[in-house]
């Protein structure tokens, strides 16, 4: 059976000061140490929830500033191609009066050449035909 003396008594002792003495040395800062790691690990948790919200929220941001970029990118293009369309019309039809007007000059002096030469032609007729009723006559 167990021996029960003054040295059980004076362990006894010895175990419960080593145990408050750790106790205040190491196994309440270590523990402090573990709450303090514990609550900045969820406040940076927090945050970095809060950080991933904010990035969402930038991102939709984003995204949407890009989707009404492109939109107002191809309107504008639309519409620069539209006027460059309206414009080429513009240049064919002055394209197409100035070579009208320039067949129709072109046509009236060929005509003025004509009726000239016609008039010089009947101008001599006259005189030809005498030269040549003259040789036939002799």
């Amino acid at each position: 059976m167990i021996d029960l003396n003054i040295t059980f008594f004076f362990q006894l002792v010895n175990f419960l000061v080593t145990l408050v003495v750790l106790n205040a040395i190491l196994i309440r800062p270590v523990r402090d140490i573990i709450r303090q790691r514990r609550d900045k690990m969820s406040g940076l948790l927090g945050e970095s929830e809060q950080f991933a919200g904010q990035a969402d929220t930038k991102l939709k941001n984003y995204e949407a500033t890009l989707v009404k970029a492109r939109a107002e990118a191809t309107a504008e293009r639309d519409k620069a191609r539209a006027e460059g369309v309206a414009r080429e019309q513009v240049i064919l039809a002055d394209a197409g009066r100035q070579a009208q007007d320039y067949l129709e000059k072109s046509r009236q002096e060929v005509a003025a050449q004509v009726k000239t030469a016609m008039d010089t032609l009947k101008g001599q007729v006259d005189a030809l035909a005498a030269k040549a009723t003259a040789k036939v006559l002799g």
